[in-house]
């Protein structure tokens, strides 16, 4: 059964705040591969006037994703997670993740559609600080494929 479209528009509450560590930059960059050394050295980020280490640009995908489960286990929405695939990603900054920050995701459905029996939906997440400053915009599509015919 497609999804609601009545959904579009739906927010859910924001996250308890993640303070985002040194070590969790370093790691994600290592996981990444981006040896950019203002992920990883205080000094080379203040020479580039950051006040501490900053985040590779898609590290808000962890904070963002566990946000968009709000939206996944809504039982109203009927969405089925056995069918779901991550079908695109985007990020809009208005400034870089930085060591020290407490950030909170507010997640939003902009969109819904059906595809060739797919299931389309957009999530965006906005990305606060502990002051209330946005940071980034994230936007995520998940995929919701359809049942084949013998309903698997």
């Amino acid at each position: 059964m497609p999804l609601d479209p009545s959904f579009i528009g739906r927010t859910y509450p924001p996250t308890a705040p993640y303070e985002v560590g040194r070590e969790k930059i370093r790691e994600f960059a290592a996981a990444v591969g981006d040896a950019n050394p203002a992920y990883t050295d205080p000094e080379a980020a203040k020479e580039l006037g950051h006040p501490d280490v900053i985040a590779p640009p898609t590290f808000p995908f962890v904070l963002t994703y566990a946000a968009a489960g709000q939206v996944v286990a809504d039982p109203e929405l009927g969405l089925d997670y056995s069918r779901v695939v991550h079908g695109d990603q985007k990020f809009a900054y208005s400034r870089p993740v930085r060591a020290g920050d407490r950030l909170s995701v507010t997640v939003t459905i902009d969109s819904i559609k059906s595809l060739a029996g797919n299931d389309v939906l957009s999530v965006r997440g906005e990305v606060e600080d502990e002051t209330g400053e946005h940071v980034v915009t994230s936007v995520m599509t998940l995929v919701a494929r359809a049942a084949d015919e013998a309903g698997e």
